[in-house]
């Protein structure tokens, strides 16, 4: 094609432009008027996504509270390996599904009795959970709370039993536990009875248990110890005893066992039998260690980084009763304030009941008041 020819072509397909074609006309799209004064902005929206959430007005659910830290905030002991919590990110069973009222007593009692790394799934809110039973450890068992979880015994049971290789305990609270009028293994255990395996406790409360009244060597308003596996010492890490009542012992009790008390609270406990031990005549006998009742032969205490205070003895040792009968054992209080724990009946210094390796136990960096 000639150049011409082109120029002929175009020139005849511009004026077909603007020839009328009849039939209806098609609407075209509709758009804003403008006035030679405005400015007309066009936003183009982002492509949209069909994974994209729609919007919502709702306000975002607040916040779960922190979870709760037990024992002395001062504390600044070092805490061995074995002496800290376990990893429970990967538990065995968990307890709920994530409603409060699917946290029930029997499936605690289940879970504890099943054994292995035990959770708790029961909502962001802090719970109470009342047992209807002592749960009963029979297997080797990590019971974490979360830092939420209240088991309570409801002041009529015993929370937990524990007769298996090794119980450890971590961010729970365990209260209103009673013992009072069992027996077996000499009573005692308010909160927790020991009757074989290892311990630990870390980053957990006790509060308000209570077990007999009366008697010369029962304790132990939190915690009894009557036997243990491997003779290895109960940890106790950074937690809270208070408010425990017993006839001695108001927070720990043992016979023959060693304990390490790292960075925790002890406070309000007391021991209220009356005689002391052996009991004096025409007493039932009790009565000593405001927040700590040792006796056997052979075993240690070593209490580090803590706070016990305003506790109380009706007899002897007002914070810590301690009694190695042959001699053999031994007490240290390291970098620690014990005050304010009156013994009403005796004491060796301050608050504290001595007799074992030596005249006094071993105090450094400490306040004994």
């Amino acid at each position: 094609m000639s150049g011409r020819q082109a120029v002929v072509l175009l020139a005849a397909f511009v004026a077909g432009c603007g020839t009328t074609i009849q039939g209806s006309p098609v609407p075209g799209p509709s758009l804003p008027t403008a006035s030679p004064s405005q400015t007309v902005s066009v936003v183009t929206p982002p492509p949209s996504s069909s994974s994209a959430a729609p919007p919502s007005s709702a306000a975002p659910p607040p916040p779960p509270p922190p979870v709760a830290k037990f024992g002395n905030p001062n504390g600044t002991a070092a805490v061995p390996p074995e002496a800290a919590a376990e990893d429970a990110s990967k538990p065995t069973r968990v307890i709920g599904t994530g409603a409060p009222a699917t946290c029930t007593s029997q499936a605690v009692i289940d879970a504890v009795a099943a054994g292995g790394v035990v959770t708790f799934n029961c909502g962001p809110n802090p719970l109470t959970i009342p047992l209807a039973a002592t749960a009963k450890v029979r297997a080797k068992t990590v019971l974490d709370g979360g830092g939420r979880i209240t088991l309570s015994g409801q002041g009529q049971r015993r929370v937990l039993d524990h007769n298996a290789p090794r119980l450890v305990l971590q961010n729970i609270t365990l209260a209103d536990g009673n013992s009072t009028g069992d027996s077996s293994d000499g009573g005692g255990g308010g909160a927790v009875m020991v009757r074989g395996g290892q311990l630990k406790v870390v980053n957990s409360r006790f509060a308000g248990n209570r077990c007999d009244t009366n008697g010369p060597d029962l304790g132990g308003a939190a915690i009894r110890v009557t036997d243990w596996a491997d003779k290895v010492p109960i940890y106790i890490t950074s937690s809270t005893f208070e408010g425990g009542v017993c006839s001695n012992g108001g927070a720990l009790s043992s016979i023959g066992a060693s304990w390490v008390v790292l960075n925790s609270l002890m406070k309000g406990n007391k021991a209220i039998g009356r005689g002391a031990n052996p009991a004096r005549a025409g007493t039932p006998g009790g009565g000593s260690g405001g927040a700590i009742y040792n006796d056997g032969n052979t075993f240690t205490l070593r209490i580090a980084g803590s706070l016990i205070e305003d506790n109380q003895a009706n007899e002897g040792g007002g914070a810590v009763f301690f009694v190695s009968n042959d001699h053999s054992g031994s007490m240290s209080v390291e970098g620690s304030t014990l005050r304010r724990n009156p013994s009403l009946g005796f004491e060796t210094v301050k608050g504290i009941f001595y007799l074992g390796t030596g005249e006094k136990p071993k105090v450094t960096a400490s306040t004994i008041q």
